[in-house]
């Protein structure tokens, strides 16, 4: 998934980075929003009416996300579009909503040939 680590243990600027992008996805909503940002860009009114909360809700998520750097936005005339920029809280994000996937049962099987593909991913 990942190169090798530069530092065995982290430091603690590393750590409190770390601790910084979990604290962004500990919302439900903002999981949501991001989740739905990877798969392309999209304005406010669009990301309210997908993942279900309020226009000013998600502006204030979108606030927080673009603060923290894993959101960028852009203007075209009066509307704002944003897009989820970083790829390592992708597959981030991917690896927690498929880890809940397999907690709630409505992940796939296995692939009793161990083809991890066939089973839509580890």
């Amino acid at each position: 998934m990942h190169g090798q680590l530069v530092h065995p243990t982290p430091d603690d600027e590393h750590a409190r980075i770390a601790a910084e992008t979990f604290h962004m996805l500990s919302d439900p909503t903002r999981v949501k929003i991001l989740w739905a940002l990877f798969e392309g860009e999209s304005n406010v009114s669009s990301l309210a009416e997908l993942v279900g909360a309020s226009s000013t809700a998600v502006s204030q998520h979108l606030s927080k996300l673009r603060l923290a750097g894993l959101v960028h936005s852009r203007r075209e005339g009066t509307y704002a579009y944003y897009r989820a920029t970083d790829a390592h809280v992708n597959r981030l994000l991917a690896e927690a909503l498929s880890h809940a996937e397999h907690r709630t049962g409505t992940a796939p099987p296995p692939d009793p040939h161990g083809n991890s593909e066939a089973a839509g991913g580890s």
